[in-house]
């Protein structure tokens, strides 16, 4: 579902992504390791800010709408989502 919160998402992926073409250059043009190490733990970052922005927009939305329909499966659905998936946060 594209609601608010992936559209404001857009933004800060699309400096990640002109973050990694950056560090391709800096590898292409050989460039000391630490550089290029500090600005791949800048894309982590930028990285997490966007899947924690997802993560509060599925929870305030999609959770929430499957709280308040009162609909025993579909609550369950969106809770054994979120378990899979800080399962795989985990990991």
């Amino acid at each position: 579902m594209a609601h608010a919160t992936h559209r404001e998402t857009i933004p800060r992926l699309k400096r990640a992504e002109g973050q990694v073409r950056g560090i391709i250059g800096m590898i292409e043009d050989e460039r000391y390791c630490m550089d290029i190490l500090i600005q791949l733990q800048a894309v982590k970052a930028a990285l997490r800010k966007a899947e924690d922005e997802i993560l509060k927009g599925h929870a305030a939305h999609c959770v929430e709408d499957a709280i308040a329909s009162g609909n025993p499966q579909h609550q369950r659905k969106k809770f054994e989502e979120l378990v899979d998936l800080v399962g795989r946060f985990s990991s």
